[in-house]
Order: C-alpha cells, then structure tokens, then sequence
C-alpha cells in the first residue's frame, strides 16, 4: 500500500516538473511577444509625435513661399 502511494507520489513530481517547465516556456513567449510589441507599436508611435509637428511646421510654412 505505501509502494502505491510512493509510486504515485514520484509520478506527480515527475508530472508537476513537467508543467513548471511548460509555464516557464509559457512566460519567456509572452514575454517575448510584449517587448515585440513595444518595438512595433509603441516606438513608431513616439516617433510619430516629433514628426507630425514637424511636417507640420514645413507644410504651414509653403504658404509663406506663395505655393
């Protein structure tokens, strides 16, 4: 009887280490996938904040040139 039981005891631990690995796989990805986003997205966007202003400045000052 304390054979099974150890039995089942070892194959849990095999199973739960099993698991723990395939979280941590889990999280490195989605880590992954959010400093993916951030360069994509977000700094393209930052860029954008200093270049609208600034075609913005060239565009209103062909006016002045009578175009």
């Amino acid at each position: 009887m304390e054979q099974d039981i150890q039995k089942k005891l070892n194959e849990q631990d095999i199973k739960l280490d099993a698991i723990y690995k395939s979280v941590e796989k889990t999280r490195k990805y989605f880590l992954v996938i959010i400093w993916i986003t951030v360069i994509a997205v977000v700094l393209p966007l930052l860029g954008l904040v200093f270049a609208i202003p600034k075609f913005i400045g060239i565009y209103s000052g062909l006016g002045d040139l009578g175009f």
